[in-house]
């Protein structure tokens, strides 16, 4: 079964996707947003693509834990993938993902243009990796 992994932001949305135990999660792609909604038809061509069961969206909780703008932001476009795919969202606390996701890109010498290009899918990965690895230690 495998499991699509989202890092939603103001103008790209990461996408990772696990493999079929559900052990590992690869970076796809990043999509832009461009307020038409099409990157909901590219979710859903995703999931149908990789016949992805779940989806995990990444939740930006401040660092105390409560969730801003930001995060009403993100539970909004959960529920809304909920009811256009018909599949189980799951939020995921994504707290310093993004900032991860930057500093192993920087570690990495990755040139900023290139970063800019795949920092929203590492942090999908990351998100989804952790989902993942919370389930497997369960």
């Amino acid at each position: 079964m495998r499991i699509l992994g989202l890092d939603y932001g103001d103008r790209r949305i990461g996408a990772a996707v696990s493999d079929a135990f559900g052990w590992t999660a690869q970076g796809l792609e990043t999509i832009e947003r461009r307020g038409d909604e099409s990157e909901l038809k590219r979710i859903a061509g995703l999931v149908k693509e990789y016949e992805a069961e779940e989806i995990v969206v990444g939740l930006p909780k401040n660092m105390n834990g409560t969730v801003g703008p930001r995060g009403e932001i993100c539970i909004e476009f959960a529920e809304k993938l909920r009811q256009v795919l018909g599949l189980p969202v799951h939020l995921w606390d994504e707290r310093l993902t993004t900032v991860s996701a930057q500093r192993t890109l920087l570690e990495a010498d990755v040139s900023r243009k290139k970063r800019k290009q795949v920092v929203d899918q590492l942090a999908a990965t990351l998100i989804l990796q952790n989902f993942l690895d919370s389930k497997s230690k369960r």
